[in-house]
This record gives structure tokens, sequence and C-alpha cells, in this order.
């Protein structure tokens, strides 16, 4: 039999998941690691502790099916983007990585628009400079740590961190590539105009492949460590967005998903290069090879209920661990029971700053209208509702672009609630489906290892074989005229608070 494997490294922990070759999980396994947040709006994590939880995953699979591990035809890597991971000449990491959500390179990013120029950035990499992309992190340690900087080596994104590890290859793809501010993304290579703009030594850069490439074997020292066989096929993999979305069939025009995990993504299939204006949306090459996305990433989607789970929700926890039962289930009971709208609460969502389409890394979470008569559930969902109004400006700004949206699914943790999927279907006002397999990115890379070795002949035909939908949740007209209402007093609440945030973040 053949076999596959799907590696996820995600914010919050890696997931690896082992899947025979129509898609079918046999078994999988999780490992958590930290988040380091020296200073407020900065967050790190080491390196070291995606490959721990990498290795020990995928001995834990393997050792769970029991199976052969010469029978896996391919490994696939999924990740969280922009992370910077820095290596000595020996492969040593230099540094914790700074990753996406981190908001420390507001001044880099402004350095960035000026040596290269706004429109000429966005032309080349589809993109404005913003503080979670890599390459304002690389300057921001050249001018913070230049001894650091000095040794730095080699330059890679989280999973690719994972892909030397496993192969000694320095390599990426396309898809993660593309969320860096360095790629050239109509023509899916590293911009040599940009690189020198911004005195970045080229050869600090991997090599780029497609999604579905091969780009390596696996080592025999990795082999040693993880127990897979020596000599099995890695591809390129994908960015976390771009695997979920080969994960979910979003590999043909007019699918589009929307994904609510530590951030809160939408994420829309396109066969042609389609760029905003003003880079409000960002624009990335597809894993699908000759393809491209329109995305557009609020930051703090399911990290605002985590935030509120681990502050305010202990009893709940408590009685989840007792019950057996995940936290999260009985949260949704108890926003269940609050009416559309929280009793007039609204909550902003930018624990971490926000991406799109606000821009605006000095933003700050917000409860607006809470009063003596809120509870905690009122609180919570709010909670729920301000993050799924995040995703409807995300939603409504694509739209302006002429994207259409002929099918939405929802995957990510947050997915997996009734009760967001049908807040999600009431204000975009159209039907919301999941997938049958609950795997998500990991399954999206496994396909694209299965395409690498040959098993599929591309990743259409792979996944019109492999992916089956649930039942589609509809639009409650009664509460989608609650949420209109409620949607434009959020619209309003943001452009009233821009100049008061600057203030905050100066003092």
């Amino acid at each position: 039999m053949n076999y596959l494997i799907g590696v996820d490294i995600g914010t919050s922990g890696t997931k690896t998941v082992l899947f025979r070759g129509d898609g079918e999980p046999v078994a999988s396994a999780t490992e958590e690691y930290p988040l380091y947040q020296p200073k407020n709006g900065w967050a790190e994590q080491d390196p070291q502790d995606w490959w721990k939880a990498t290795a020990n995953t995928i001995k834990a699979v393997l050792g769970k099916s029991g199976i052969d591990s010469r029978e896996i035809k391919g490994i696939g890597l999924s990740g969280q983007m922009h992370g910077l991971v820095m290596l000595d000449a020996g492969g040593t990491v230099l540094r914790h990585s700074i990753i996406w959500c981190d908001g420390r390179t507001g001044k880099e990013c402004e350095e960035i628009t000026q040596k290269v120029g706004a429109r000429r950035l966005i032309e080349l990499t589809a993109n404005p400079a913003l503080p979670g992309f890599t390459a304002g992190k690389i300057l921001w340690v050249r001018y913070h740590e230049p001894e650091l900087y000095q040794k730095c080596r080699h330059i890679l994104l989280p999973k690719d961190y994972i892909r030397y590890l496993l192969t000694g290859e320095f390599a990426t793809e396309v898809s993660d590539a593309s969320g860096t501010n360095l790629l050239d993304v109509p023509r899916r290579c590293w911009s040599d105009e940009v690189l020198e703009k911004l005195e970045i030594d080229k050869t600090l850069m991997p090599r780029v492949y497609e999604s579905c490439e091969v780009t390596g074997c696996v080592s025999e020292q990795a082999a040693q460590l993880t127990g897979l066989a020596k000599g099995t096929l890695v591809v390129g993999g994908a960015g976390d967005n771009a695997a979920a979305a080969v994960g979910t069939g979003v590999v043909e025009q007019g699918k589009a998903f929307t994904t609510i995990g530590t951030s809160g993504v939408i994420f829309a299939h396109s066969d042609k290069v389609a760029i905003h204006p003003e880079g409000r949306v960002h624009t990335f090459c597809h894993a699908v090879p000759g393809c491209w996305t329109v995305m557009s990433c609020t930051l703090a989607a399911g990290l605002s209920l985590k935030w509120f789970r681990d502050n305010f929700c202990e009893a709940e926890k408590q009685t989840a661990a007792g019950m057996g039962v995940d936290p999260y289930s009985l949260m949704d009971q108890q926003a269940a029971r609050v009416p559309t709208g929280a009793n007039r609460l609204l909550y902003l969502p930018y624990l971490m700053g926000e991406r799109s389409p606000l821009l605006d890394a000095d933003s700050r979470g917000v409860f607006f209208g809470l009063s003596a008569i809120h509870t905690r559930q009122d609180m919570l969902r709010a909670v729920m509702e301000g993050v799924v109004y995040s995703l409807r400006d995300c939603f409504d700004t694509l739209k302006d672009m002429g994207i259409s949206f002929g099918t939405m699914y929802a995957c990510g943790g947050g997915g997996t609630s009734p009760l967001w999927r049908q807040m999600l279907a009431d204000n975009y006002g159209c039907d919301v489906q999941t997938i049958a397999s609950k795997e998500g990115p990991a399954l999206g890379v496994a396909i694209l290892a299965g395409v690498g070795a040959g098993l599929y002949p591309d990743v259409q035909q792979a996944c019109r074989s492999i992916i089956q939908t649930n039942p589609a949740q509809h639009p409650i007209d009664s509460d989608s005229e609650v949420y209109e209402k409620y949607y434009r007093l959020y619209r309003q609440l943001y452009p009233s608070l821009k100049e008061h945030y600057q203030t905050l973040a100066a003092l």
C-alpha cells in the first residue's frame, strides 16, 4: 500500500498525519510549544521546538500505524508563514524566530517602501511592506543585532527549517516565499530588484520550487531521529493557507475558504494574478503551479477566543477536563444562549494589531458598549461575532476587487464550530460548507506529496479524487438583518480610534 505524510508546523503546535494514498487518515499526532513575547507586540518561537515536535509526531504516527516506513511515498510540509529563521554557516539557529504576528518592524517597513517605492513594491511582490512579512524582520535584525546578522549565511521560513533538518537542503516554495516581500510573485522567483535595493545578499535565500516539486530526500540522520526511511521524497509543500486551500479543494476558479485558526483568513483561488492597487489584501502564488491566490488575513481570530478561554473560562476548562471534552464545545453552548448582537456589545479583535484590510500594527482590541448588564457569556459571544465582523470586512474587500465566491468552505479549529460557521453564513450571505476530512493543511501537503511522488497527475485531479464535502449551512435571513446593523457600527469604530491607537503606541 502507498502512504503519504503531511506535517503542519503551526503557531500553537505541530500536527503530523499519516494518510493512505487515497487521502484516508491512518494516524495523527500533535505536540504543542510556547510562544514568547519579550515585549508588547513582539512574538517569537524557538525553531528547535518545531523540530522536536516534528520528529516526535512523525515517530508517533509511525508507531501508532505499525506500517513499514518504506511504504511512505512522499512527505509534504505546511507551516506558519513569514517567520524569520537565521542560520550560521554550520546550519545552527542564531536566534529565536520572529514569527508572523510580530509587529516590531514598522520603521523597517517604511524604509522598504521608500527604497523600493510603494507602487513598484506592489508591482513586484504583489503586496505592500507589512510588519508581519519577512523582509522587515531581516532589516530589523541587521540594525538591532548587527553582530548576529554578520554570522547569518542562510535565511529560511519555519517549515523550510524543518525541510533542512529532514533533507539537508536549503529550499522553499512559491506559496510561502510569496509572504516575504522578496518574491517576484507574478514571475514566481526571487526579485533581484528588491533584494538589491534592500541590500540583502541573494545567496542567503533558499532555492525556490513549485509546491508539488521534489525538493530533497530524507537524510540518514533524519531517518534515525524520526523512523522514516532514508531517501523518502520531500516535496515543496506550502504555506499554511495555501496548504489548507489544497486540503479543501480550493484549487479551481470560483472556490474559496475561510479559516479560523490563530489568525483568520479568507482565501480565494485565481487563475491569473489579481493585485489590490493599495495592497489591502495579499496576492500570493498558489500551491497549484501556474495559479495564484487572493487572501485577506485578520491576525487574532482563534487567538481572540483562546485569549478569552485562558483568562475568563477556567470553569469551562475544568468542567471539560472532567467530562473528557473540548472546552471550546462548552463555550459554544454558552455563546449560543446569547442573542445575535451579544446584547449590544461589540468586540474589535485587534490583539496583535491588524493586517487586512486595515494595515495597522498599532491597533488593539476593544470591547465597545460594555455595561453592567453584560455577563461573561455576552463577552464570549461578542468575541466570536467580532472575529466574524473582521472576516466580513475582508470578504467585502475581495468582492470589491471582483473576486467571485461560488463555493465557500470553512476550516481551521474555528471552522469545527457550527455556531461560528452559522455566523459566517449569516454575515457573508452565502452557504458555508465543511470538508469531510478534518485534516486541512496536513491533507493539503500530503496531496502535494502524492503529486510529487507520481500518484496523481496534477493537484486538481488529486483533489477531485480525494476531497468530499459535508452539507452546507445556509444563511438565516432574520439573523443576517441583525448582523448587518452591528457590522455597520463595527466598521465605524476603527476610523474613530485610529489616531488614539497611535497615541497609545507612543506612550
